[in-house]
């Protein structure tokens, strides 16, 4: 038998779009402030309805076409106006729904590193899952390959949770996301690699987490 052939890895072309990934485009963006610096990639977890994956309806609601009498913890989702650039299915499938060359609406109020308002300088990646399960290792391995193709195209200087930039208002990726796991794809084990790298990560990466 022959060796299933490595997925092709990821590129993001200079208008912020993944050829790779599984386009439909959210009208909730903007463009981000002029000159700024995309240098923050924030993690999160996502799942509608809360701990049920599969379906439409992260896409729908970023897309704002939210069936919200489908279910009824929908009801309380009525007034958002939300997207992130990226979604990572439990299988690792991509999709995007903004250029990563635009502002969107993943951060709300955080802040980061003494800078306020994350959606200006950072990238939203959305993982389908919760706080009370792990994710998977296909959505590690397409995290990590986005991660790198990111990289390769913004001066990326830092990874962190949605959680980390506010705390006490939100909790993901939560404590199921393993930051070793997802540094080691990205950069190595080794700390000369990762000092060589120069991306940052949080502290849950050094502790085991």
């Amino acid at each position: 038998m022959r060796p299933r052939p490595e997925p092709a890895p990821f590129v993001i072309g200079a208008d912020g779009w993944c050829r790779q990934a599984l386009c439909e485009p959210s009208p909730n963006c903007d463009p981000r402030p002029a000159d700024g610096p995309i240098d923050l990639l924030v993690i999160h977890n996502i799942s509608l309805p809360p701990g049920e994956f599969g379906g439409p309806y992260i896409a729908d609601l970023f897309g704002n076409r939210l069936d919200f009498d489908a279910h009824p913890y929908f009801d309380q989702l009525r007034q958002l106006r939300v997207s992130a650039h990226f979604l990572i299915r439990r299988d690792g499938t991509l999709m995007q729904f903004v250029s990563a060359n635009d502002r969107a609406w993943h951060a709300g109020l955080s802040s980061f590193g003494g800078r306020e308002r994350c959606n200006d300088f950072s990238i939203g990646i959305e993982l389908e899952g919760s706080d009370f399960e792990p994710f998977t290792q296909l959505q590690y391995t397409t995290l990590a390959a986005l991660t790198q193709a990111l990289r390769a195209r913004y001066h990326l200087t830092d990874v962190t949770g949605h959680e980390h930039i506010a705390p006490g208002r939100k909790t993901d990726p939560g404590p199921f996301f393993d930051w070793r796991r997802y540094r080691t794809l990205v950069v190595g084990a080794t700390s000369a690699v990762l000092d060589r790298v120069g991306l940052r990560f949080p502290p849950a990466a050094d502790n085991g987490q």
